[in-house]
């Protein structure tokens, strides 16, 4: 899989990113079995707590219009007026993920379209908790 468009969308995404307190941008883009590209960018609170990540929005916007496989993912971030720099997604949007996506799907942590890391959710959340493991 070429994954520029998927990083071009997470750029895109982070465009929208309302971060006034961290100063934090970040965009993911969130590849849909479908073939359907889900973007989603952080967004804070003053409070903190209610602070969301764009992984995670990216995730919830695809669930909740019925997207439940995914194939692939791509997280950019840096200072609102700074470069990009690698952005991995936090401990917690790695266990949502998790939830929807198999441990060998590819996670791009990129700073251009043609400059970035190729890992898995599996390499970044090793031992993980699955759903399965309720059964």
């Amino acid at each position: 899989m070429d994954p520029r468009e998927l990083i071009l969308s997470a750029i895109a995404a982070r465009e929208y990113s309302y971060c006034p307190y961290s100063g934090f941008a970040v965009g993911a883009a969130l590849l849909g079995e479908s073939g359907k590209i889900y973007g989603g960018c952080n967004i804070e609170s003053c409070s903190y707590s209610p602070t969301n990540c764009a992984e995670r929005t990216a995730l919830y916007k695809a669930v909740s219009e019925g997207e439940r496989r995914f194939l692939a993912l791509a997280v950019v971030g840096g200072k609102q007026r700074g470069a990009l720099q690698e952005t991995a997604p936090c401990g917690v949007c790695r266990q949502m993920l998790y939830e929807f996506c198999p441990p060998g799907m590819p996670v791009f942590l990129a700073v251009s379209e043609t400059d970035y890391t190729k890992t898995t959710l599996g390499e970044l959340l090793p031992r993980g908790f699955a759903p399965d493991m309720l059964d």
